[in-house]
């Protein structure tokens, strides 16, 4: 009993855990890998999560104090989610904090890149980010365009979402096929 006193207590599991599972269904969307040039690979899979994951910590970031509560659990499932998966791909304990560290300083890099071409509404340039983050060692890379179109409109998606449906964990990004 003296015990719960020291537990973290979570009032928001319930809706981190549909935010983040929305968020994670957004990201493996076929159609992401099939027709708009990302490669069904580990990093591949790594950076649609990273562009929405973006997306939504954008949207996040304009709203009141509890979304950002929320915005900042949703990035720690995200970080905690990627651990496991290092783990799983067998990488030792040691390890793991250094791949770690590394790809939270390209999600953050990526946040920055694609944000600037999003503030100027640039898909040129947001694609360019793109190809480069996607496809770093490949000089003939598929066109990025129709993933850069696909982030701005779910950019304008989210910016309309009400409030309330962002603090219940009810965003949903559009369907990248339509």
């Amino acid at each position: 009993m003296i015990f719960s006193l020291f537990r973290k207590k979570n009032q928001n599991q319930t809706i981190v855990d549909r935010q983040y599972a929305a968020l994670t269904s957004s990201a493996r969307v076929p159609f992401f890998y099939s027709d708009m040039g990302v490669p069904d690979t580990v990093m591949g899979r790594f950076e649609m999560l990273s562009v929405v994951m973006i997306l939504f910590f954008r949207r996040t970031g304009r709203s009141d104090g509890s979304s950002r509560g929320l915005a900042q659990e949703i990035i720690d499932a995200f970080f905690q989610d990627i651990d496991h998966s290092i783990r799983e791909l067998g990488i030792g304990d040691q390890g793991v904090p250094k791949r770690m560290k590394k790809l939270a300083s390209m999600f953050y890099g990526r946040l920055e890149a694609y944000s600037a071409s999003i503030d100027a509404g640039d898909a040129d340039g947001l694609a360019e980010a793109l190809r480069r983050n996607i496809h770093p060692q490949k000089d003939s890379a598929p066109d990025m365009l129709a993933l850069a179109h696909w982030m701005l409109r779910a950019e304008q998606q989210l910016s309309s979402l009400p409030e309330d449906d962002i603090a219940r964990g009810q965003a949903f990004l559009p369907d990248p096929g339509q």
